[in-house]
């Protein structure tokens, strides 16, 4: 991975605009159904993952960031400056995705609580999606350790989350997701959870692997 910190953020930036200009787009026009968006936000993770994964680690995702850093593989002033960024790439994609869509844009793809869903059920939803997220990228990518490419794995992740969770969260699993299109139509309506389920979620999953499935080294017998 780079070490220098702007172009990892040029390309956490990038990599969170397309995931948002991309995922939010196909939710917003709708023409692929359930499967179609799953798919545009995997395929998304998987393409960005081997353009950028040597250069930022391809987080595109301030709750993964979080996770990450909560395991202790990032530093503090460079996971919040990835967060930073992250959040911003969500916002501009989120513009530039209504200024094209024009009329056919609606709510932009936006995540919302179905009906029947309480903010409750909501939040532990978002966060269980995310740990399964947040567990897949430490576990397959993190770790170095996956019998299959990493970015495949954490792909096909955020495919089966949002497969699941779709239709009663919108299954952001991402704070820079839903505040994009937030943003671009002043919808803020249970945005307080997208944050609190998907940073919960990750930090959960960054600190079990620091703690339990993160491989260590044999201590020497010398």
């Amino acid at each position: 991975m780079y070490d220098k910190l702007s172009t990892s953020l040029l390309a956490e930036f990038i990599g969170t605009f397309a995931l948002i200009f991309i995922g939010a787009g196909a939710g917003a026009l709708g023409d692929g159904g359930l499967v179609g968006v799953a798919f545009a936000h995997g395929l998304v993770i998987v393409g960005f993952a081997y353009a950028y994964g040597h250069i930022s680690g391809t987080h595109i995702n301030p709750a993964v960031t979080l996770g990450v850093w909560a395991a202790g593989k990032i530093d503090t002033t460079r996971a919040l400056a990835y967060v930073a960024v992250q959040l911003l790439g969500g916002i501009v994609a989120a513009f530039v995705l209504s200024w094209i869509l024009g009329d056919r844009g609606g709510s932009l793809g936006a995540t919302v609580l179905a009906e029947g869903v309480s903010p409750a059920r909501g939040l532990v939803l978002e966060l269980i999606l995310t740990f399964f997220l947040v567990n897949t990228i430490m576990n397959a990518g993190i770790s170095g350790k996956a019998t299959i490419p990493a970015g495949l794995a954490i792909g096909l992740t955020l495919v089966f989350c949002i497969l699941m969770g779709g239709p009663l969260t919108g299954a952001s699993l991402n704070p820079a997701r839903t505040l994009g299109p937030a943003v671009a139509t002043g919808n803020f309506a249970d945005i307080w959870l997208y944050f609190a389920g998907p940073i919960a979620g990750g930090v959960i999953a960054g600190l079990l692997y620091k703690t339990v499935f993160e491989e260590r080294k044999a201590p020497s017998t010398r």
